[in-house]
């Protein structure tokens, strides 16, 4: 087999549309690649097997590299209503938003994967996941979809103009009071995953954390669905 039609086919089979691009799924130079073209003797069995290793070795690494890539972490969150008073969004990306709020939206919005939301000593409280829909979208649901699961005790205090009265005057009893994620969240982090990773990537957080989480659905791996 001629260099030239084994480097046609690789680029064929691969998708690639460049020398560079080829390149770099075999994972060599260009130089290297342009010396295997130029070849006119036919490859041995040897050569054939090196060209495979390498675009297999070249194919994991980029898989290493770019399953979990870190979008933003532990970013503050500044809720703002959504448009129609809807309800929240964490932070505000909209026009009158700085350039790296707005890059940050944007990002999100174009990204699949998984968010962690914090409290307000950074320690995790919620895991979820966005492979149908974008981080920013999935992300911003989960921060007002209705949850019963956290409850502490707090005392009511009036919010209408009324006097005040101290505790020795009028005693406030705590009650146990529903919260939702939005009252608890401070801070979240958002991570690119690749599709085929986002579901098992979850399951191992929600899993692995399962007593310091809000998320009520013990997620399983793909083996086990």
């Amino acid at each position: 087999m001629k260099a030239a039609e084994l480097i046609s086919a690789l680029s064929s089979k691969l998708g690639t549309t460049s020398q560079s691009e080829l390149a770099d799924a075999l994972g060599v130079t260009v130089g290297t690649l342009s010396n295997w073209k130029n070849r006119d003797e036919d490859l041995s069995a040897l050569q054939v097997a090196s060209a495979l290793a390498k675009s297999r070795s070249a194919a994991v690494r980029k898989s290493q590299f770019e399953t979990i890539q870190p979008i933003v972490e532990l970013y503050s969150i500044n809720r703002c209503e959504s448009a129609q008073s809807a309800g929240w969004l964490v932070f505000d990306g909209g026009a009158g938003a700085n350039l790296y709020a707005k890059g940050l939206r944007d990002a999100l919005r174009e990204s699949h994967g998984i968010y962690i939301f914090y409290d307000s000593r950074g320690r995790a409280l919620y895991v979820g996941k966005a492979r149908e829909q974008s981080i920013w979208k999935e992300m911003n649901l989960a921060y007002n979809r209705k949850r019963d699961i956290q409850k502490i005790s707090l005392v009511r205090h009036p919010e209408r103009n009324q006097e005040f009265k101290p505790g020795y005057e009028k005693l406030r009893q705590p009650k146990d009071t529903q919260l939702e994620l939005f009252d608890l969240a401070c801070y979240f982090s958002a991570y690119r995953v690749d599709d085929g990773m986002i579901d098992d990537l979850e399951a191992l957080m929600v899993r692995g954390f399962v007593n310091d989480l809000l998320n009520v659905r013990m997620e399983t791996f793909a083996h086990a669905r």
